[in-house]
């Protein structure tokens, strides 16, 4: 039995993710997981963080079905996405592509085949009458190319990559979680550019702040500042039992620069 997640910016008080698993359970008989129904509204980047967060964790066959889709009804074309034996679907707007770079080579299909879809197709709700069953056909066995043909063009989306540069950590906050840590676009590979336990300052711009470079959380005190690499492999700037994000204003987007003391 193949996995069958569900991403969205829907919000988990509403009625739309449990109407896109309704109509996936109509077509395949699958495990159904939630990734995030509280991606912020519209965020494609957001949305995009949290599948190629999530993604590589899958096991091979896994489909997933992310929804955020600021263009429903429009010309933006449907799209599924084939990659290290993992398949993506969801709007063409860049939201599947960093998480199928992650798991191998992506191979993008249009979907245009509106028998593998639910109808009539709501101009508002795409994530019901199209990515939904189309996601549950796969899920259920049926190949990508009877979904569609390959796109000759999509729209992409690509992470900025946070770099050394000569003196420091240069990068933006790719996402803040619900603890208020911040995780960079700095690839935790230059953490060793820093010494670990060594002091170091977060510069955010508009204010200067002093931490510690650490392994763990809890390598500094209550209240202390601390840059260490996160479960993603990226690097991040948090407070032991604080908000980050509190502490310093910023916000996914935000240009950060880490630096020995």
């Amino acid at each position: 039995m193949r996995i069958l997640t569900f991403l969205s910016d829907f919000g988990a008080a509403s009625p739309y993710p449990a109407a896109m698993k309704a109509a996936a359970a109509a077509v395949a008989d699958a495990v159904f997981v939630d990734i995030s129904h509280e991606v912020p509204p519209q965020s494609i980047r957001g949305g995009a963080y949290l599948l190629w967060s999530v993604a590589p964790t899958f096991p091979r066959g896994t489909v997933h079905c992310a929804v955020v889709d600021p263009g429903v009804g429009t010309s933006r074309a449907a799209l599924g996405v084939a990659s290290g034996g993992q398949f993506f679907v969801g709007p063409d707007n860049g939201l599947l592509l960093p998480a199928a770079r992650r798991c191998g080579t992506p191979l993008v299909y249009r979907l245009l085949d509106p028998t593998y879809w639910r109808t009539p197709v709501s101009s508002t709700f795409h994530g019901r009458d199209v990515f939904a069953p189309a996601a549950a056909h796969l899920a259920a066995g049926v190949p990508l190319a009877a979904l569609g043909e390959p796109a000759g063009t999509y729209v992409d989306l690509a992470f900025p990559e946070g770099r050394w540069d000569g003196a420091g950590l240069e990068g933006e906050v790719l996402w803040v979680d619900r603890f208020g840590n911040l995780i960079t676009t700095i690839p935790g590979a230059l953490f060793e550019r820093l010494v670990c336990g060594g002091a170091v300052v977060v510069d955010t711009g508009r204010a200067a702040l002093l931490g510690v470079a650490a392994r763990t959380f809890a390598d500094v005190a209550p209240g202390e500042v601390v840059v260490l690499v996160g479960s993603d492999g990226l690097i991040e700037v948090a407070v032991h039992a604080g908000s980050a994000a509190d502490r310093t204003g910023l916000s996914p987007g935000s240009a950060v620069r880490i630096h020995p003391a």
